[in-house]
């Protein structure tokens, strides 16, 4: 039997819970143990994984990787923590809080000789590889991610609950830098901005259109994307593409040259492919399937919508469009 990795899991909330299972059913991985700050909430996870609760220093002695699935404001801190132990990590999205928190862990893992993964989980999704083999370089990007209020995912905003989804895969498809934002938001449900907007050029000259929201009546994905050489819409929840182009499909009356391609996607387990990810970057010397690298860039352009909305947020208040927030909201 090939070697099976040791890994620790550090945070078993609503997240953590589905990394523990996954974990219990590894065939590269054993889980020796989890963490959470709430230790009933670690005892019903354990129990559910077949596996110890053990405080993280623990972890960290037995442990050859850890999976750091806590909140945000923690990643840095624990993600450090670990690659400074000499252990491969995989952190959630967001990377970290600040860039230079982003920078200083990339600077760790590589002079620990460690692979540092970041939990971009759409990356994994067969939805994205559906979208990446039937689409050129986009010129322009119009994505739609809403969803009802939930409590969970609100200790940040939409931005970093959601919308880095869209700009990580965004930046995966356009492979260019952000030179502009021009965004707007509001904080509706929590003190966190729960609804966003955001228009993005890159310095290629594409621009992308990002919607998201946690205070909608129903949930959408969708994603619209044109091209020199055609035309893409995606419904995610439906699982159905339609792409429109020169010499495909079905041709188009009056467009002899053009036609219409209809396809759908059959889902798979987009957290186990990230983990085997993970697994095969430690175990077989892969390349990483999403580094510190794209977990910085994503955050970049998370951090970029976020300060624009506040500038929005400034001058709309200036002009009395809207009262002006109180003191610690």
């Amino acid at each position: 039997m090939s070697e099976r990795l040791q890994v620790g899991l550090i945070g078993a909330g609503h997240f953590g819970r589905y990394h523990a299972l996954k974990l219990a059913a590894a065939k590269r991985a054993k889980l020796v143990g989890l963490a959470d700050a709430n230790p009933e909430r670690a005892k019903t996870v354990a129990w559910e994984a077949g596996c110890p609760v053990r405080g993280i220093d623990e972890i960290l002695a037995l442990a050859q990787a850890v999976i750091i699935a806590a909140p945000a404001e923690f990643h840095y801190e624990l993600a450090a923590r670990a690659l400074q132990a000499g252990k491969h990590v995989l952190v959630e999205k967001p990377i970290a809080a600040t860039l230079d928190q982003a920078t200083a862990l990339a600077a760790m893992a590589r002079v620990a000789g460690k692979v540092l993964q970041v939990g971009h989980l759409e990356r994994f999704s067969a939805a994205h590889g559906a979208v990446a083999q039937r689409m050129g370089q986009p010129l322009y990007i119009e994505a739609v991610r809403i969803a009802p209020f939930k409590p969970r995912g609100t200790d940040v905003s939409v931005i970093l609950d959601l919308m880095i989804h869209d700009l990580d895969l965004i930046l995966a498809l356009t492979d260019s830098e952000v030179v502009s934002v021009d965004a707007v938001g509001a904080p509706v449900a929590s003190i966190h901005d729960d609804i966003a907007n955001a228009r993005i050029r890159f310095s290629s000259g594409a621009v992308a259109t990002i919607t998201a929201s946690r205070i909608s009546l129903k949930t959408e994905r969708k994603m619209r994307i044109f091209s020199q050489t055609g035309y893409l819409t995606v419904d995610f929840s439906a699982r159905k593409l339609t792409l429109v182009g020169r010499g495909i499909g079905v041709k188009l009356p009056g467009l002899e040259e053009f036609g219409v391609e209809q396809a759908g996607w059959q889902d798979h387990d987009a957290l186990a492919a990230e983990h085997e990810a993970f697994f095969s970057a430690i175990l077989d010397g892969a390349p990483v399937a999403v580094d510190a690298e794209a977990g910085k860039r994503a955050l970049a352009a998370a951090l970029m919508v976020s300060a624009s909305i506040a500038q929005s947020r400034a001058v709309a208040e200036a002009s009395g469009l809207i009262p002006a927030l109180q003191a610690g909201l």
